[in-house]
């Protein structure tokens, strides 16, 4: 059974997968739509009745392409469901770093010192997502200068700009915290977890991370592998005995990677694009 401190079937904050055989995860793409559409066109091949799928945040932020990476998002969500016995809830997607950083950045007007706030996101690479959707970093700030009213207008444009794009914004508020097999055998989340803190206290550690995660020596509650998809220390793949990252540095000049897990932890599939 799933760790009690989960509300099974919550799918307003966990993905809960069902029935699942082998589980793929993806990790953190940021705009690099080539290596998915490559990546997709491998992963068609070997999916298998029984085998689910996660993404584990960060479609958005650094690469060349975000727009055509949220399209081969929604494009190959379409493909797989066509697949006998594939389900809309097989699928899952994960929140990220740049995700959320892109929710904070509609809301900026709510910001105690949005100028700040702004910067900070700069640093952490949300101007290619702002670029992509028709955004410029000096429209922003002139804004800041003319008050409350003024960013909100801003930030109603950029929403218009981001429905003008069909399904991006349906996709990217559909994402969820974590994902999980609903006997509670993996656990997905983007950045990892605080094994400090309980599942439901996780909050930002699920899309900044915690130190503590790649040291981990035992069970963080109950879950034989907790997968993660994206390292802020590009450090590369690694694989413990109850946690991993398999993060390639897509975005930073390095791999899209897909693992591929079954119930009892793991890894029994691989791809590189």
């Amino acid at each position: 059974m799933p760790p009690q401190i989960m509300a099974p079937h919550d799918n307003e904050i966990f993905a809960v997968l069902k029935v699942a055989r082998r589980v793929w995860a993806v990790a953190a793409i940021h705009g690099e739509s080539t290596r998915l559409g490559s990546l997709h066109a491998e992963l068609e091949r070997r999916f298998q009745a029984g085998d689910r799928l996660v993404y584990l945040g960060d479609y958005l932020g650094y690469g060349p392409d975000i727009p055509g990476t949220m399209d081969e998002l929604l494009r190959f969500r379409a493909r797989l469901l066509c697949h006998p016995g594939t389900e809309p809830w097989d699928i899952a997607y994960l929140r990220g770093g740049q995700e959320e950083m892109w929710h904070k950045l509609l809301q900026l007007q709510f910001a105690k010192a949005p100028a700040e706030v702004f910067d900070w996101m700069l640093q952490q690479g949300v101007g290619a997502t702002l670029q992509a959707y028709g955004g410029r970093a000096e429209d922003i700030r002139a804004r800041f200068r003319e008050g409350v009213l003024a960013i909100t207008k801003w930030s109603g444009q950029m929403r218009d700009a981001l429905r003008a794009r069909p399904g991006h914004e349906a996709l990217l508020t559909a994402l969820r915290r974590a994902a999980y097999t609903e006997g509670g055998e993996l656990l997905f989340a983007h950045a990892g977890v605080d094994p400090h803190r309980p599942l439901s206290e996780q909050s930002d550690a699920f899309w900044w991370g915690s130190g503590y995660f790649s040291a981990m020596t035992e069970r963080f509650a109950g879950f034989k592998m907790v997968v993660s998809g994206y390292d802020r220390m590009h450090r590369g793949a690694r694989f413990g005995a109850v946690s991993c990252c398999i993060d390639g540095g897509c975005g930073f000049g390095g791999s899209l990677n897909a693992g591929c897990f079954d119930l009892e932890g793991q890894r029994v599939d691989w791809i590189e694009a």
